[in-house]
């Protein structure tokens, strides 16, 4: 059977995404082999309308369950139009999701379960300092709180510490060490952004 899980990276090993229509990538997997494939979300950019565009291209690529997160009445409509059945999963890699559906952990639901007139409250905070002289030393801090509520909250960002001109040659493994780190942070910030992108959908489709 080929299912779909959304995901926040390239492979089974990845962190299943708890968004539908903003997810960074779609893994489809053949339950039997476990061999997969995953493709970048085509509707992450979308102005308007990702979770329907997602929805037809999952099901175009012949998906026969999807296992997501949050999944709002538009995308919902499509999948129940194909006789494509979702299945919430509540958190952990694509492969623990799959291996959640083959044992029958999950349960399919025929309605959206992000219901319009619902209310997503969301705080992230991110704090990076860095500093150099004849030595270097980095010191990252990064929190982050979902919670429910009657609107978006309020996202308070540090602002960035003044740079110091290096006095030493920065070495090979520092800036190593470095481009891991603002990848990381990079991949926070995708994260956030798809968060943002999927409420302002479930707000749009509340005002049709």
């Amino acid at each position: 059977m080929k299912i779909v899980v959304t995901s926040n990276g390239a492979n089974l090993d990845a962190q299943a995404s708890p968004v539908f229509g903003r997810c960074p990538s779609y893994v489809f997997v053949d339950t039997e082999s476990m061999e997969f494939e995953a493709v970048e979300n085509p509707a992450i950019g979308a102005a308007g309308g990702a979770g329907i565009q997602a929805a037809q291209f999952v099901v175009e690529r012949g998906a026969q369950a999807v296992v997501t997160g949050n999944m709002g009445p538009n995308a919902s409509n499509v999948f129940q139009s194909a006789g494509v059945p979702v299945y919430p999963f509540g958190g952990g890699t694509v492969r623990e999701a799959v291996e959640a559906f083959k044992a029958g952990e999950l349960q399919s639901v025929a309605d959206p379960n992000v219901q319009a007139g619902m209310g997503m409250g969301q705080g992230m905070g991110m704090g990076r300092g860095m500093g150099r002289g004849m030595g270097r030393g980095m010191g990252r801090g990064m929190g982050r709180g979902m919670g429910r509520g009657m609107g978006m909250g309020q996202r308070a960002v540090a602002p960035p510490a003044s740079p110091t001109p290096p006095l030493s040659p920065v070495s090979a493994s520092s800036r190593e060490e470095e481009t891991a780190t603002l990848k990381e942070m990079a991949g926070e910030l995708r994260r956030q952004l798809a968060a943002v992108m999927e409420r302002l959908d479930q707000l749009e489709e509340e005002t049709i």
